[in-house]
């Protein structure tokens, strides 16, 4: 077992929906987690499929919020984004990028393959430091409400079952193997290195 908690990273495309799930889980489990975004800016589904909500990074949940109420409350109430912005600001103040943060984890677990590959992209250009692990873990989680929900539960497991082995860097592909067969989801897993 790690002599320390593990350190956790969910990372999805905008730090919305999905990450801020697994997020809310996790520290409610008691796991040192954070959650990050990858993509340029935040999107939230706005009135029509091509036409979404887009916001910067530095934009709080608590603005999005109201940005979001002035526009539509009764659009924004019904398709759940309101309930899932309150639930974030509640949280923390604002979404972040992956790549603006230089913290290192033990575990970074991202929530769609292009994700997972924008973090592998950023985890090998940064110059290595201090050799220390990270295990980069995909599951894919559709990317509304019930299936965020469904995912973060998943994710909270895994964690707490990679906090209690022995030997993480020994046990993670048997422990990803079991996993991928009682979710009947593929897990893609690569280790890096800070």
């Amino acid at each position: 077992m790690p002599a320390h908690p593990l350190r956790v990273a969910v990372v999805c495309s905008s730090n919305q929906n999905r990450s801020m799930e697994a997020h809310n889980i996790l520290s409610k489990r008691g796991f040192d987690v954070r959650s990050f975004g990858t993509g340029t800016h935040v999107k939230l589904p706005g009135p029509a499929p091509d036409k979404p909500n887009i916001f910067d990074f530095k934009t709080t949940y608590e603005q999005m919020y109201n940005d979001l109420v002035r526009k539509d409350k009764e659009l924004y109430t019904q398709n759940g984004i309101l309930h899932m912005l309150d639930r974030n600001k509640r949280i923390k103040t604002r979404p972040e990028r992956f790549q603006s943060c230089k913290e290192q984890f033990d575990l970074v677990i991202t929530c769609e393959e292009r994700v997972y590959d924008q973090v592998l992209e950023d985890l090998n250009s940064r110059e290595q430091e201090s050799l220390q692990p990270v295990h980069v873990i995909n599951v894919d989680i559709q990317d509304n409400h019930e299936e965020a929900t469904l995912g973060a539960f998943l994710i909270c497991e895994l964690c707490q079952c990679i906090q209690h082995t022995d030997d993480m860097e020994n046990e993670m592909d048997e422990l990803l193997q079991e996993f991928e067969e009682k979710s009947q989801r593929p897990f893609l897993h690569t280790v890096c290195f800070y």
